[in-house]
C-alpha cells in the first residue's frame, strides 16, 4: 500500500507536467489544426532561461517571469516567420515545420546555453511532506497546482472573455470567423503565445524537480502528444485527464513492472488511441483534421 500511494503521487506530479504540455497542443491545435511538434522546447527554454538568469543574479520570480515571457515572444515569432507564410500548405507540412522549427531551437539553445543538466532551487525548500504512508516533494505541490489553475484559467477564458469565444469560432469555421470581423491572424498568434507560455510555465515549475537540459523537449513533446491523443486531440479537458492518466500508467509501469519500460509507455496509448478510439476520450467521434 505504501508503494502504492508513491507511485500514484509521484505519477500525478509528472502527469501534471504532460497536462500542462497537452494544453499546449490543444491551444494551437484548436486555432490552426496544427500538431506544433515544438511544444517540448518551450518547456526546455522556460527552464533553461530561468536558471540562467537566476545564475546571473536576478530574483527567481523576475527570472520565472522573464523566462515566460522570451519564450511567448519565441512562439510568436514561430508563428510569423514559419508558419504563416506556409498558411494554405498542407497541414503535414505545417507540421514538419514545426518539427524543422523544434530542431533549430534545441541547435541554438545548445550553442547559447550549454550541453550540461542544469536545476534551481525549489519555490519552497527541498523537505518532504509525508501524506499517509508517502511522501511528495513541495515542488510537486507547486506542478499539481500550476496545471490545475491553468486549465481552470483557460476554462474562463474560453467561456467567459470575447477573446477566448474568437479563438473558439476560429477553431470551428476560420472562414466565417474571418466574415464576422474577427483577426484570425491575431487569433494565431495570442495561440502560439499563449501555448508557449504555458509550455514555459511547466519548465519553470519542474525543473527544480527533473533538471533541465537542451534535450529535454523531445520527450516532453512525444508524452504531451500522446496525452493530448489520449484525452481527444483538441479539448482542454482531455488534455488534463490525458496527461495525468499517462504519468499515472508511467509511474505504475515503472513500479511494478521495470523503470526501463516507462518511456514506451507514451508509444503503447498512441498505438492503443489509434486503433481503439481514434476521437480520445472526449473527442468528438467525427473528426476530419490531421
Amino acid at each position: 500500500m505504501p508503494e502504492l500511494m508513491q507511485f500514484l503521487l509521484s505519477g500525478l506530479t509528472v502527469g501534471a507536467v504532460y497536462a500542462l504540455v497537452a494544453l499546449g497542443f490543444t491551444i494551437i491545435y484548436n486555432a490552426s489544426d496544427v500538431v506544433n511538434f515544438a511544444q517540448g522546447e518551450f518547456v526546455m527554454l522556460g527552464g533553461m532561461i530561468t536558471v540562467f538568469a537566476f545564475d546571473a543574479g536576478l530574483p527567481l520570480p523576475l527570472a520565472a517571469l522573464i523566462a515566460i515571457a522570451l519564450t511567448a515572444a519565441i512562439g510568436v515569432a514561430l508563428n510569423k516567420l514559419a508558419i504563416e507564410p506556409a498558411r494554405g500548405a498542407p497541414v503535414v507540412s505545417l507540421i514538419i515545420i514545426t518539427i524543422g522549427a523544434s530542431i533549430f531551437i534545441r541547435g541554438v539553445t545548445q550553442l547559447v546555453f550549454d550541453k550540461q543538466l542544469h536545476r534551481f532551487p525549489a519555490f519552497t525548500g527541498d523537505e518532504p511532506i509525508k501524506i499517509l504512508a508517502a511522501t511528495i516533494l513541495p515542488q510537486s505541490l507547486w506542478v499539481i497546482a500550476g496545471a490545475v489553475v491553468v486549465f481552470v484559467g483557460l476554462w474562463l477564458f474560453f467561456t467567459r472573455t470575447l477573446t477566448g469565444k474568437a479563438v473558439l469560432a476560429t477553431s470551428n469555421n476560420r472562414l466565417a470567423a474571418q466574415l464576422v470581423g474577427i483577426n484570425t491572424n491575431w487569433v494565431m498568434t495570442l495561440s502560439f503565445a499563449l501555448s508557449a507560455a504555458i509550455g514555459a510555465l511547466a519548465g519553470v515549475l519542474v525543473t527544480p524537480i527533473t533538471l533541465t537540459s537542451y534535450d529535454l523537449g523531445i520527450a516532453l513533446a512525444l508524452k504531451g502528444f500522446a496525452a493530448a491523443m489520449l484525452g481527444g486531440m483538441g479539448n482542454p479537458k482531455g488534455a488534463l485527464v490525458g496527461g495525468i492518466l499517462l504519468g499515472l500508467f508511467e509511474a505504475l509501469t515503472a513500479g511494478f513492472i521495470s523503470s526501463q519500460y516507462k518511456d514506451a509507455v507514451a508509444f503503447v496509448v498512441i498505438l492503443a488511441v489509434l486503433f481503439a478510439m481514434p476521437q480520445g476520450l472526449f473527442g468528438r467521434n467525427s473528426v476530419n483534421r490531421v
